[in-house]
């Protein structure tokens, strides 16, 4: 059986002031196109399916067309759970009529969804809280999915009946997963765990949470080992870091994807991808990563001469850019000007003044009796060791002539 893995599509999110729906459309579309090429017989996706509580009608749209499409009107199960950034509610909601299509919404850990029959598709055999065993008709073995949508500990002891206040994340999970597994996980089908959590390997490294991202470790009290995954399970599915990482133990994979697109200047120069597992009862799943290559790529440029920016600039079109620019005067107005009209895509531009300090044994005397433009000139001397230039002095009397008439 082949599945397709993927998460944290964070639908509606916008970079500062732009807007990635265009690029998220062609990021979905080029997946749907992988599923299909690569001929898969389920898709999980791993949550945070929107980036906020109440998304923007466009991202709905995209993620109910985006997930339609790759159901097949039913043939194809789709599983999508929620993430932290997610309403469970607003996930929830479709779920009667996403059923009809082959999909399977889990926004809450303890929801148990219906037996079904798909039209020329998948069969739904049994289910319990936090568990589906799916019914393909081109095999004879059957998948299990543990599923557990974004957890924290007041809804672990909310739907999934934890009621020690002492009792950590992990063990609580770890509980809570090995009653399904032994139950039934056995294996004579595929056994695969699906959550959106922040979990590391243990001993292992400590794993960077995206930047911008809400973080979901705080401390250490809320941490999830990749140990308290049963035994039983061949493949878990995360989701919630952007960068693809593995911390599986031993021939059971334990796997974040990535997100479809880079979402923030932390990201740049990261590579995007789906994952596509192979997985047979009793064995050992295989994995391999499958390149994503829509969507702008994010730079993070540092330049000491605006000519050389703009080089750039106009030589990288299709780019999202943080751009620093060191200089030891202020920008002007003109090459501001010059910069924003050289590429449409600049998010940031950060300035740096060089400073140039100007050490004495004896602190600088203050003349008091100097008008307020003199000593704005002197205040800005001995900030930035230079002399304001007549652009700033211009700003300077028309904000401190405002000031005068409003007081008159």
């Amino acid at each position: 059986m082949r599945i397709l893995h993927t998460a944290d599509w964070h639908l509606g999110k916008r970079l500062d002031f732009y807007s990635r729906l265009e690029e998220q459309r062609e990021v979905l579309a080029e997946i749907c196109a992988i599923a299909d090429q690569e001929e898969v017989d389920i898709v999980i996706v791993a949550g945070d399916l929107f980036d906020t509580f109440n998304p923007p009608v466009e991202a709905t749209e995209l993620l109910y067309k985006t997930l339609k499409q790759l159901s097949k009107n039913g043939k194809r199960p789709v599983i999508a759970i929620a993430g932290n950034h997610d309403s469970p509610d607003r996930i929830d909601s479709p779920d009667p009529l996403a059923r009809e299509c082959g999909i399977l919404f889990f926004g809450y850990p303890n929801q148990e969804t219906r037996p079904l029959l798909v039209e020329n598709g998948f069969e739904i055999l049994r289910s319990d809280k936090g568990f589906v065993e799916i019914k393909l008709p081109k095999y004879y073995y059957p998948i299990r999915i543990i599923n557990t949508p974004f957890a924290n500990e007041i809804r672990l002891k909310q739907f999934l009946g934890f009621e020690d206040k002492g009792a950590k994340l992990h063990e609580s999970l770890k509980q809570s997963w090995s009653d399904l597994a032994m139950q039934y996980c056995d294996t004579y089908g595929i056994n695969v765990l699906t959550s959106h959590l922040y979990m590391l390997k243990r001993g292992g490294e400590i794993l960077d949470e995206p930047e911008g991202e809400k973080p979901l470790r705080l401390g250490y009290a809320d941490l999830v080992y990749s140990d308290a995954i049963p035994s039983q399970i061949q493949y878990t599915a995360l989701g919630h870091l952007h960068r693809f990482h593995e911390i599986g133990q031993g021939n059971a994979p334990v796997v974040y994807p990535s997100s479809p697109l880079c979402y923030s200047f932390s990201e740049a120069g990261q590579k995007k991808q789906v994952v596509i597992v192979e997985i047979e009862p009793n064995g050992n799943a295989q994995y391999r990563n499958v390149a994503l290559e829509k969507g702008k790529p994010l730079y993070r440029k540092r330049f000491t001469a605006i000519d050389e920016a703009i080089v750039w600039l106009q030589e990288n079109q299709n780019a999202l850019v943080e751009l620093t620019l060191e200089s030891d005067t202020y920008i002007t107005a003109v090459d501001l000007k010059r910069i924003h009209e050289s590429h449409a895509g600049i998010i940031h531009i950060i300035p740096v003044i060089s400073k140039q300090a100007h050490h004495s044994s004896k602190a600088p005397q203050i003349n008091l009796d100097q008008d307020i433009k003199d000593l704005f000139k002197d205040y800005f001397k001995s900030k930035y060791g230079q002399e304001p230039n007549d652009e700033l002095l211009g700003l300077f009397d028309e904000v401190s002539t405002n000031s005068l008439e409003k007081e008159d």
